[in-house]
C-alpha cells in the first residue's frame, strides 16, 4: 500500500465554509502580513506558511470518503459520503477504459451512503463497483435512498455493474491482493471497522464507533485490531468530556481515547477523522494540538504521530 487520500472527513452531515468564515480568514491573513515584504511570490508564500492551518486552510466539509491507494490498478474506497463525488470525478480523469472500485461500508447511515447517486463512474457501462459491508441490508439501503419521493432517479440509472458482498467479521478476506478483515463496532445500527494489509503495511479505518472507558473487554478488542498499524483513521468526533456526558451513547469516540488506544496498540500514526459538523477550523486545530500534547505527556514507547484529516489530505505509508 502506498498512500491514503481523504475526500470527505466530516461526520453526520456535510458542511460548508461560509462567507463570514472566509472573511475572518482573509482578515487574519492581512493582519499577519502587516509590515512584511510582499513584493514577490516567495514573500507571499512565506506569510501563508507561517499561519496556522485554521487560517491558511480548511478542514473541509464533505462527509466520509477515504481512498486507500494499494499500488494496484483497482480502487479501494472506505464509505460513500458526499466526498465520493469529487473522488469519482478525479478517478474518471486518471485513465481510460473500464475501472473497478472496491467500496467498504462502515455502516448504512445516510451521511455514509449519500454520495452514491453522484458517483460518475457508477454510470459508465463497463465499470465495476463492488460494495462490501457487514450488514445484510447493504443493497436494500442503497436502493431505498433513491426511491420516490426521496430522489428523482431510481437505482436502475446506473450503467456500471454493481455487486454487493457481505463480509463476515473475524475472517480474513482477500480482495485484489489485499487482506481485509473487519470488526463489529459499537454504534446505533452497528458499524464495522476495517483493517487492510498488503506489502508489509497495515491501515485501519475505524469510524462511527463509541469507546466506553469502563468496557475493558471492548477496548482491548480494539487495541488488538489496531495492533502495529501504520495508520489508524479514527473517529475522534468529540472531546472526552462530551463523549462521556451529554453525547454518551451517540455512537462516536474522542480524540483522547484515540491516542490511548493507538499507544496501547503500538500504532505509528493516528489520524483524527469524522469531525463534528459544528466545529470550525480553529476548534479542530485546538483538538489536534490537545491530542499531540496528550501524546507527548503519556508517551511510554516510540512516538505516535497524530494528525487531523482534512479534505484533500494525503498520507504516504
Amino acid at each position: 500500500m502506498k498512500r491514503v487520500r481523504f475526500w470527505g472527513t466530516r461526520g453526520s452531515l456535510p458542511v460548508a465554509l461560509t462567507a463570514r468564515d472566509l472573511r475572518h480568514k482573509l482578515l487574519a491573513t492581512l493582519r499577519a502580513a502587516r509590515g512584511r515584504p510582499l513584493d514577490t511570490e516567495a514573500d507571499l508564500e512565506r506569510v501563508l506558511d507561517e499561519l496556522p492551518f485554521a487560517v491558511a486552510g480548511t478542514y473541509g466539509g464533505h462527509s466520509s470518503c477515504v481512498q486507500i491507494d494499494t499500488g494496484g490498478p483497482e480502487y479501494f474506497v472506505c464509505d460513500m459520503g458526499s466526498g465520493l463525488r469529487p473522488f469519482g470525478t478525479w478517478a474518471m480523469s486518471q485513465r481510460q477504459g473500464p475501472q473497478t472500485f472496491h467500496v467498504f461500508q462502515s455502516h448504512l447511515h445516510w451521511d455514509h451512503i449519500m454520495g452514491l447517486p453522484f458517483f460518475v463512474p457508477a454510470f459508465i457501462p463497463g465499470n465495476r463497483v463492488v460494495i462490501y459491508g457487514g450488514h445484510d441490508q447493504l443493497e436494500f439501503a442503497l436502493r431505498r435512498q433513491q426511491e420516490q419521493p426521496s430522489f428523482p432517479v431510481d437505482f436502475s440509472i446506473f450503467g456500471a455493474t454493481l455487486e454487493f458482498v457481505q463480509l463476515e467479521p473475524g475472517t480474513r478476506h482477500r480482495v485484489a491482493g489485499v487482506d481485509v478483515s473487519l470488526m463489529l463496532q459499537r454504534h446505533g445500527g452497528d458499524s464495522y471497522g476495517y483493517r487492510f494489509e498488503a506489502g508489509g503495511k497495515a491501515v485501519v479505518y475505524a469510524t462511527d464507533s463509541e469507546h466506553k472507558v469502563g468496557d475493558a473487554a471492548y477496548m482491548q478488542t480494539c487495541v488488538e485490531f489496531f495492533r502495529d498499524a501504520d495508520l489508524v483513521v479514527f473517529d475522534g468526533m468529540y472531546s472526552l468530556a462530551d463523549a462521556i456526558s451529554v453525547k454518551a451513547d451517540w455512537g462516536h469516540s474522542s480524540n483522547v481515547l484515540g491516542v490511548e488506544l493507538c499507544q496501547r496498540a503500538g500504532a505509528r500514526h493516528l489520524c483524527l477523522f469524522h469531525h463534528e459538523p459544528v466545529a470550525d477550523d480553529a476548534t479542530l486545530d485546538g483538538m489536534l494540538a490537545e491530542s499531540r500534547r496528550l501524546e507527548q505527556i503519556t508517551r511510554t514507547a516510540r512516538p505516535l504521530h497524530v494528525s487531523a484529516a482534512y479534505d484533500g489530505l494525503e498520507i504516504h505509508l
